[in-house]
């Protein structure tokens, strides 16, 4: 009898990774990824969508769950992940939309943000095609890590930067607010 619960644990530890990965709209989702030798939990993961288009998967990743900005950005590393599901994305609509976003979460005023969201924008001037994935690692009081396709592209560094991109997806005016309550897992 002592057998069955036994089995039970151990079914449920190697089934666990399996149970929290999520497939979203034919994207395989990890439940978990490490970063910088840090394991990181998916904490929400939703859809960009603009005119009934599917624009890009996005999800979260944090140390520990939290359902709350605040939360996300005391987290020491924080992982935005993008997997772009549509051809429609180019590097321009791309960079229109990430110079719109930060002009929401700064009240049109990123002046003092200017170098790095320079710095940023050129991340995307390779072509974007369906498929790419891009990874933003946010590390508290250093900055931001991009990748593309799991390729480095450059460092961003600065504390108000990596909280302005934070905020693009999870701030007051979210790129959309369905997709924050997702990543937020409201």
């Amino acid at each position: 009898m002592k057998l069955l619960p036994c089995l039970v644990l151990i079914i449920a530890l190697f089934a666990s990774p399996i149970l929290h990965a999520k497939m979203v709209s034919g994207i395989n989702v990890p439940g978990s990824i490490v970063v910088n030798q840090q394991s990181l939990v998916l904490n929400g993961v939703g859809i960009r969508s603009k005119f009934f288009m599917d624009l890009y998967i996005g999800s979260l990743y944090l140390v520990s769950i939290q359902s709350e900005l605040e939360k996300v950005l005391e987290q020491p590393v924080a992982v935005i992940r993008l997997d772009i599901t549509s051809g429609m994305i180019t590097s321009d609509k791309m960079a229109d939309a990430i110079k719109d976003g930060f002009d929401e979460v700064t009240d049109g005023d990123s002046v003092y943000l200017q170098a790095e969201i320079d710095q940023f924008m050129a991340l995307f001037n390779d072509e974007i095609m369906d498929g790419d994935q891009f990874t933003f690692v946010l590390t508290r009081g250093k900055g931001v890590a991009s990748f593309k396709n799991d390729q480095p592209q450059g460092e961003i560094p600065g504390e108000l930067f990596r909280q302005a991109l934070i905020k693009i997806w999870l701030g007051d005016k979210p790129a959309q607010k369905s997709l924050k309550q997702d990543m937020l897992g409201q």
